[in-house]
């Protein structure tokens, strides 16, 4: 029997509109349309290197500021990831992953355990990286964890903040590609509990 790892979500509110498509059992084909330059950049690298087909389309506010529409896709994207995982049964839940870009290094620990937890340092220097508010850097990894209920320790170091970021996400994803991958010798869920929801 195949099982198929996909999602649909859309989120609607006053300030954004979100359209998220997901395969977690994909070839890394993205498309990703924010209106923020920079973070369609780190979604694209995300979905690159997670392996996952993502589709991602926000309309937002963007009049005020990015802050809407980084933090409302990445809780679309969230969900999307929760929904697709379903009971999460037979996935190896955890992983882990370093990634050097030039003088930048970062190194992510991801567990699926469906709680939400965030602990995330980017030394960024900049307030913002094209239109996007570097601020919204972490906020929008740590929206992503809220609803897709995992716990993540991000950590970066370096000097060039676009490679910090850059570095940042593409250890996320190598990191949850690793956490989504089956398990061949697992039976049900990596649980003595019975659940990871």
């Amino acid at each position: 029997m195949t099982v198929t790892r996909t999602s649909k979500v859309d989120r609607t509110t006053r300030e954004t509109i979100v359209a998220v498509e997901l395969d977690l059992d994909g070839s890394g084909s993205v498309t990703i349309d924010t209106g923020v330059g920079f973070f369609d950049h780190l979604l694209a690298s995300f979905g690159s290197h997670a392996l996952f087909d993502l589709r991602v389309e926000t309309k937002g506010d963007l009049e005020t500021d990015d802050h809407h529409t980084v933090e409302d896709t990445a809780l679309g994207l969230g969900s999307a990831l929760s929904e697709a995982l379903g009971d999460r049964s037979g996935i190896q839940r955890f992983g882990d992953s370093t990634v050097p870009m030039d003088e930048a290094l970062a190194r992510c620990a991801i567990d699926l355990s469906g709680r939400p937890y965030a602990v995330i340092d980017l030394p960024v220097r900049q307030a913002f990286i094209g239109n996007c508010s570097t601020q919204n850097l972490a906020h929008a990894i740590e929206s992503m964890a809220r609803t897709g209920g995992f716990s993540i320790h991000l950590t970066a170091s370096g000097f060039n903040d676009h490679h910090i970021a850059e570095a940042a996400f593409k250890a996320f994803a190598r990191a949850l590609r690793s956490a989504v991958e089956f398990d061949p010798r697992r039976s049900g869920v990596a649980s003595t509990k019975g659940t990871l929801t």
